[in-house]
């Protein structure tokens, strides 16, 4: 069927914007290999850009996967053993595979996980990826469109005990052109908080975040923010983070500016002696969600229809503020994400066989 002249010109004005876009999210890009000395916290952003924090570098690297073909539908996950198949690929013992994190591609819903090879300071970073029929594969670094950038004032590596190099990023989500970068910086406040534009120019020093601790019953500043989630409120954007032992707070991003010292908003203390993992935010029949992973506490489910209305936590506190319930069901969760509108994936560890399978939003 031939094309009018209109549809025609449509065409090649579509075309040209897709070009165009695409060459933006890729502009300052080199190829070569990024030489990464860690792979820890994992995030999509446009066009199947993946951000790899690698925090023992102090750099954030933008990897252009080229896996931005839509996918119909997410595939149904369960694969049991997925350490065992891991070990197998790289060839060493499943006690020297560490999954660091897992995201899933929101345009082509493959999997990425990000692994250590081995442990300690000679582990090696690497990527890999589960495509829809379960084929696991390294993602290769040898020739890779990449951009990288510099973490300014990271911590200083100490040995023995927790490093604190280590908690440079924590986590991170791409929203609206910014990389949010939550972790650690060597400055007084070290809590910090980095809006990064995206393309990558150059960082500046992020935002400083006190909080009050309900379990602990003081203002803090040290502690890094564990796990977040981007989160409308008022139809301002906010996010909401969540620390060890276990304060929820949200921290308005418009406040995120270089060098800023923020103080975050406490509306729930879900429990001491744990320390969160991840959280997705979701929307169930007509109401708003989170789901949390825990050290501890297992997975919880909070009640977000309307997070303005909790009063500020402003002193020594049992569990209050957003009201949980324990989803029993979900045992031993390491990692969480989401997967599609209806449905998360999972990383459990079943006496040390984990296994990663997506389930139902609860």
């Amino acid at each position: 069927m031939l094309l009018t002249t209109v549809s025609r010109g449509a065409a090649a004005l579509c075309f040209a914007a897709a070009l165009a876009f695409a060459a933006s999210t890729t502009t300052g890009f080199t190829t070569g290999n990024p030489q990464l000395k860690s792979a820890g916290p994992l995030a999509f952003g446009p066009d199947g850009i993946l951000f790899i924090g690698d925090s023992v570098a102090a750099n954030i690297v933008a990897v252009d996967t080229r896996d931005a073909k839509p996918a119909a539908s997410a595939p149904a996950i369960d694969i049991r053993g997925i350490n065992q198949k891991v070990a197998a690929l790289l060839g060493v013992a499943p006690t020297d595979v560490i999954i660091n994190d897992v995201k899933v591609n929101p345009i082509s819903k493959n999997v990425y996980l990000s692994v250590s090879r081995g442990r300690g300071p000679d582990a090696i970073p690497v990527i890999l990826r589960l495509d829809a029929s379960g084929k696991m594969t390294e993602v290769s670094f040898d020739h890779v469109p990449h951009s990288i950038v510099g973490i300014p004032n990271a911590p200083n590596a100490v040995p023995g005990g927790r490093n604190p190099r280590l908690d440079t990023i924590t986590q991170m989500a791409y929203v609206d052109g910014r990389l949010l970068v939550a972790g650690l910086s060597n400055e007084e406040f070290s809590s910090n908080l980095r809006t990064i534009p995206f393309p990558f120019q150059s960082v500046a020093n992020g935002a400083s975040i006190e909080i009050y601790h309900g379990s602990h019953g003081r203002f803090e500043t040290n502690s890094p923010v564990r796990t977040f989630v981007p989160y409308t409120i008022h139809n301002k954007p906010f996010i909401v983070a969540a620390y060890t032992c276990t304060p929820l707070v949200t921290i308005p991003m418009s406040d995120l500016k270089p060098g800023a010292k923020v103080k975050g908003t406490t509306i729930a203390e879900l429990g001491a002696g744990n320390r969160p993992l991840d959280m997705i935010a979701y929307k169930k029949d007509g109401h708003d969600f989170i789901l949390m992973a825990n050290s501890a506490h297992g997975v919880l489910k909070l009640s977000a229809d309307h997070l303005e209305t909790y009063k500020p936590i402003l002193a020594q506190t049992e569990p209050a503020g957003v009201p949980f319930q324990h989803v029993t069901d979900l045992a031993n969760v390491k990692h969480l994400t989401s997967l599609d509108s209806g449905n998360a994936l999972i990383l459990s560890d079943n006496n040390g066989t984990m296994d990663l399978r997506s389930i139902p939003l609860p």
